[in-house]
């Protein structure tokens, strides 16, 4: 399980950072396109901040768009949707780079984008939607295909960023379906929808389509054509390319159900064998360039079929600039797909295959793992996942983890230690239950007898470290599973960071605070030369409580700011091994007297425990510790007092805690003794989780969906934070939350 060097991880990303670029550029308007101009004026002159422009693919949405683009007058952003942005983290990314055109603001949450999907919706979500609110002038920000973020946790973002938008600017979403927030959207914010009905093509149209492409039809053949089509855009282009390929135009169907294959395959038929059969096997890649199609293909004239591709305005698209990098229209992509698959398809694998051969050799791996699970080639797969999860994970791509693991299916992990150590820590690291459990008892089933002495030391390690951390067998059994991995881990392995941050837990759980000190600077210094920001923010929060224990203050503030620059550095708001760092942050803040940046650090340790569960139980247990002192020093028993409620929760679960247990029976003893000057309620856990989908216009049977509990829970819970919040409505719940920073920033 080796993870790559920073270096390489920079280089697998590299095609990321060029395709970027291709997705940002504002589409020119395609020679010979029918104007859209009526339409798009009726839209412009709206007072609609939202526009929905909805059809089934190939009814010149993004020709519409592209010439709205050419003739508004505002400042013009534009972000092309594809497959991997069907993750609110990935799409708010995109989103916020693009509005970075108009918006200062936006530019600068850029990076806060990243983080679990909750944290996306509570924090990234709102924080955009504040940057358009605030963009200095009108602007006008497309966005195409947006039909492709499908999940429910996108279409709950973008129904709290669309809210953002201020009066005399509009976003302008194309989509092949409409979109369920959508029909939310209008009930606060001014829309306006264009439909299919709206685009399909008249009888002008259609002439001067023929006439772009050089093709004579009788007058009176047009409107036959045009009823067969009934409006289709592509049709009508499609039928001009039969045409002039020699068809009859009046022998061709051409309703929307049938046309596009029997049209395409027209297209196809009065090109060279050589360029067709370029076409159907190039389809099979999301993005091309000429290096990536000469050695999937074995040839060496990818470059020369590319371009006369283009000149033939056969649905190529180029992605940057340079014009390096091409994709083609997703309907002709389709239709190549769907008649590889019937001509050829014993060679599709072979192809996927060849593809993920060419980017792994150039260091682009994240596509190479795409491509190898449309090969099925789910063993090399999973060794690239293996070496990738952990710095994914580094930098904010746990959807792209959990991809990955989906695609592989369970009987891959449960057949590979090196991936069951992954789905371990990937439902570790985000406290969910019982997934963690489920793939710790699964690594105990494994047996390396008779593997190599190095794999089956590098496996115990990992499996001890699984178990150390969830503490499943008490602290004596932490610490003996956190010396195992310690002393297996050598120097130069990337988990000796995390071995040593575990062993110094054991011996604080065993009462060792000295020892516990030294592992814990080892596993900072270890952490950051790998750059393993975990445990480096993990390791400095401990010293700084261990040092404000001996009553070094500056030490202690040395350690916490580390701690915090380890989170802030890296966008891991949300993270569960956060919450530690920012509660030690918020106690520092609070004895220096700085109260705003105590309730700021108080009020993210909060939120960052809602997935710091009992799948880490000594960690949430000293988290919660951590901030009911910040309570008691505020003089807010009552809150201090759920803390321990909470504590007590994990304490039932996992009771042999070792010294940590004493620790928690003294500050119960001393709370009785506190003074009180204010008493409030924090938000559960659960409250928390609920508290973003307030955000949105879900009713409270669809957030039970979206969270997996009943409609009763939900309807308590919406009235608990009520009254927590002090509010009687659901708008006001939001922007109290809001002014308290338990949403947005």
């Amino acid at each position: 399980m080796a993870e790559p060097t920073r270096e390489a991880d920079r280089e697998s990303r590299s095609l990321s950072g060029t395709l970027l670029e291709g997705k940002l550029a504002i589409r020119p308007v395609r020679r010979g396109a029918v104007s859209r101009r009526a339409l798009i004026e009726r839209a412009r002159t709206s007072d609609a901040r939202v526009v929905g422009v909805t059809a089934p693919a190939g009814f010149g949405k993004s020709t519409l768009l592209s010439e709205w683009a050419a003739i508004d007058d505002r400042t013009i952003a534009w972000a092309t949707i594809d497959r991997f942005d069907d993750d609110p983290a990935a799409l708010l990314t995109l989103l916020a780079t693009a509005s970075a055109e108009f918006s200062p603001s936006a530019g600068i949450v850029v990076s806060e984008m990243r983080g679990l999907a909750t944290t996306v919706l509570g924090r990234s979500a709102p924080m955009l939607a504040a940057a358009l609110s605030r963009a200095p002038d009108p602007f006008l920000l497309i966005i195409d295909d947006i039909h492709t973020a499908a999940s429910d946790e996108c279409h709950d973002v973008l129904e709290v960023i669309l809210a953002g938008v201020p009066s005399g600017s509009q976003v302008v979403l194309a989509s092949r379906a409409e979109q369920p927030y959508f029909a939310r959207l209008r009930i606060d914010v001014p829309t306006l929808e264009i439909g299919a009905d709206e685009l399909r093509l008249d009888v002008d149209a259609a002439r001067a389509i023929f006439a772009e492409h050089g093709v004579e039809v009788a007058a009176d053949h047009i409107p036959v054509v045009v009823e067969r089509c009934e409006g289709w855009p592509t049709g009508l282009v499609l039928y001009a390319l039969a045409v002039k390929a020699g068809a009859d135009v009046l022998a061709v169907g051409g309703d929307e159900r049938f046309v596009a294959e029997y049209l395409y395959h027209e297209c196809l038929a009065g090109l060279p064998s050589e360029l067709q059969d370029f076409l159907r096997r190039t389809a099979v890649l999301d993005e091309l360039s000429a290096e990536l199609c000469d050695a999937m293909l074995g040839r060496d004239d990818s470059g020369e079929l590319l371009r006369r591709i283009e000149a033939l305005n056969l649905f190529l698209i180029p992605l940057d600039r340079r014009e390096l990098w091409f994709r083609y229209h997703a309907l002709f992509r389709e239709f190549l797909l769907a008649d590889l698959r019937h001509r050829e398809h014993g060679i599709v694998s072979s192809l996927h295959v060849r593809a993920a051969d060419w980017l792994e050799g150039e260091k682009m791996l994240d596509p190479a793992v795409e491509h190898l699970l449309a090969a099925g080639e789910v063993e090399r797969a999973g060794e690239l996942v293996a070496e990738l999860a952990l710095p994914t994970y580094q930098r904010g791509g746990v959807a792209a983890v959990e991809r990955w693991l989906d695609g592989l299916g369970d009987a891959v992990i449960e057949a590979s230690p090196a991936l069951a150590v992954i789905a371990a820590w990937a439902a570790i690291l985000q406290g969910k239950s019982p997934a963690s459990e489920r793939w710790a008892a699964a690594l105990e089933r494994f047996d390396l007898e008779g593997a190599p002495e190095e794999d089956r030391a590098a496996f115990e390690s990992s499996r001890a470290m699984v178990r150390a951390a969830m503490c499943a067998h008490g602290w004596e059994s932490v610490l003996a599973d956190a010396r195992l991995a310690a002393a297996y881990e050598p120097a130069w392995s990337p988990w000796r960071d995390q071995a040593l941050h575990l062993l110094g837990s054991g011996l604080l759980l065993a009462g060792d605070r000295e020892d516990a000190r030294d592992a814990f600077v080892e596993a900072s210094a270890s952490g950051a030369q790998a750059g393993n920001a975990d445990s480096v923010l993990l390791s400095e929060a401990e010293l700084a409580i261990l040092s404000m224990d001996d009553g070094d203050w500056a030490a202690a503030d040395a350690h916490a700011h580390v701690a915090v620059r380890a989170v802030d550095d890296n966008h891991m708001e949300g993270y569960p091994t956060t919450a530690l760092a920012l509660a030690v942050s918020a106690r520092l803040a609070q004895r220096r007297g700085d109260a705003a940046a105590t309730d700021r650090f108080l009020v993210r340790a909060l939120r960052a425990r809602v997935h710091c569960t009992h799948v880490l139980p000594y960690l949430a247990m000293r988290t919660r510790l951590q901030i009911a002192g910040v309570l008691v020093g505020m003089g807010d028993r009552t809150a201090a007092r759920h803390m321990l409620r909470e504590i007590d929760d994990l304490l039932a679960r996992c009771p042999d805690v070792g010294t940590l247990a004493d620790e928690i029976a003294r500050f119960r003893s001393r709370l009785d003794d506190a003074v009180m000057s204010r008493a409030s309620i924090p938000l559960t856990p659960a409250e928390l989780r609920l508290l973003p989908y307030l955000q949105t216009h879900l009713t409270i049977a669809e957030i039970g969906q979206r969270l997996f509990i009943s409609r009763n829970t939900v309807s308590s819970e919406v009235g608990s934070i009520y009254r927590k919040l002090g509010v009687t409505t659901r708008g006001a719940a939001v922007e109290r939350a809001i002014e308290t920073g338990l949403l947005g920033g």
